[in-house]
């Protein structure tokens, strides 16, 4: 099953990688990667949808203080379930994007608050890439990609937007996949999402009448400056994205030759 065949209701971002050009010319399998938001307001009907794409395992981006608030995932099959958290709950931009989203008072954050939301939302990019814990995590979701016994992988977080969208330009970056073809697939989302972004939104705003609705929407959204902020880390840290998968993620050349290998045709 390809990315277009099928979609998922409850899930609409939803896709396939497969069918992208990555090195040497050759192409992502169809129905090896798939990335998702969480998957717990899928649909009666999404499940046999899910149980075709048969998952052999499930990586969950999320922190358990997102688990114990969300329906539980709604999976088929007996998929290995691993939690590898991206998520660092003293981090100030973290903890004033949540403030957004709850429509709490931001006056703790005068600071970040003056700079703007989308400027909180790069930061956190600059994180993905210099965070510890991000670091460990996304290099071992990359490193679990690259063993046959883990595929089809199914990877999400909770929009599946931002932790989920990073882990997909490392996944693609060392498939070989060019820049233009990531940042394609990166920026799909908003498209994929804009009913729901905009049901969101509504609702949020009768909650909450005196929301802020241009302060929540960078949050509920990707943009190019968000992956922009990202490869400047990379570049700045690094020096170049292969020296960050090998050195700042522990993605060797063994691991790179492995996911080629596995998820090439």
């Amino acid at each position: 099953m390809s990315g277009r065949d099928w979609e998922l209701v409850g899930a609409p971002n939803a896709r396939d990688l497969g069918g992208l050009v990555g090195a040497d010319g050759r192409r992502v399998r169809p129905g090896a990667l798939i990335r998702t938001p969480a998957l717990g307001r899928l649909t009666d009907e999404d499940l046999p949808v899910l149980a075709k794409l048969g998952p052999a395992c499930v990586v969950d981006l999320r922190d358990h203080s997102e688990t114990a608030v969300a329906p539980p995932d709604r999976l088929t099959g007996q998929p290995r379930v691993v939690h590898l958290p991206v998520h660092d709950a003293e981090h100030p931009v973290f903890t004033y994007v949540s403030a957004v989203l709850l429509g709490h008072d931001l006056g703790a954050y005068a600071g970040l608050a003056e700079e703007g939301t989308p400027a909180a939302m790069a930061a956190i990019y600059r994180w993905f890439v210099s965070g510890e814990s991000a670091r460990a995590n996304f290099g071992t979701a990359v490193r679990l990609a690259a063993r046959a016994e883990n595929l089809p992988l199914v990877y999400h977080c909770s929009a599946g937007k931002d932790r989920t969208g990073w882990l997909t330009v490392l996944l693609l970056s060392a498939l070989g996949v060019d820049e233009a073809a990531i940042r394609a697939d990166y920026l799909a989302n908003n498209r994929l999402t804009e009913s729901l972004r905009e049901v969101l939104l509504e609702a949020m705003r009768r909650r909450m009448p005196e929301l802020d609705v241009e302060a929540v929407r960078p949050v509920l959204e990707v943009r190019e400056e968000y992956l922009d902020a990202a490869y400047a880390e990379v570049r700045r840290v690094h020096g170049s994205f292969g020296a960050y998968l090998r050195d700042g993620l522990g993605v060797t050349d063994d691991v790179v030759t492995a996911l080629r290998t596995h998820l090439l045709e």
